[in-house]
């Protein structure tokens, strides 16, 4: 696109269907390698990726020719049919529909990336939903509970 210059970095967050925590230590490598090609293969600019057993961060520059919403559709569903084509889980794997997508500026990068690389330390204190909802308050975003990422059943 000539003449178009953007600066967009958005962070999205998707869980698990239920909340299972079906993410394992031995995949979950290959799982972000799988995720950074579709993202690179959109050209979007993949700056940091983590997660935990039952959702995932990405940290992305955003490239202007495609929407979130396509990106993130992009996303879950090659990533649920590699998930399933390699039979990583048992029966069918599913991420929740919905996700969240919050964006920073390049001032912040820094510590959005601190702060997704040291997932497993914030969440000895915090759950998902606590961190998701508190998501949700610094960015002024109002919700509907029913509307939150399920529960596990």
């Amino acid at each position: 696109m000539a003449n178009t210059f953007t600066q967009t970095y958005i962070q999205t967050v998707f869980a698990v269907q239920n909340r299972q925590s079906l993410i394992q230590p031995y995949w979950k490598a290959d799982l972000y390698k799988y995720i950074t090609g579709i993202v690179t293969n959109q050209e979007h600019k993949l700056i940091a990726i983590n997660g935990m057993p039952d959702h995932v961060h990405i940290f992305i520059g955003l490239h202007p020719t495609q929407s979130i919403s396509n990106l993130l559709q992009d996303i879950k569903g090659s990533s649920s049919k590699w998930i399933d084509e390699s039979k990583l889980v048992q029966g069918k794997f599913e991420w929740q529909s919905g996700y969240g997508a919050f964006s920073y500026s390049k001032s912040q990068i820094d510590s959005v990336v601190k702060y997704i690389e040291n997932q497993e330390g914030h969440h000895k204190t915090h759950t998902f939903i606590e961190e998701y909802k508190a998501f949700l308050k610094i960015f002024e975003i109002e919700y509907d509970e029913r509307y939150i990422f399920k529960s596990i059943e």
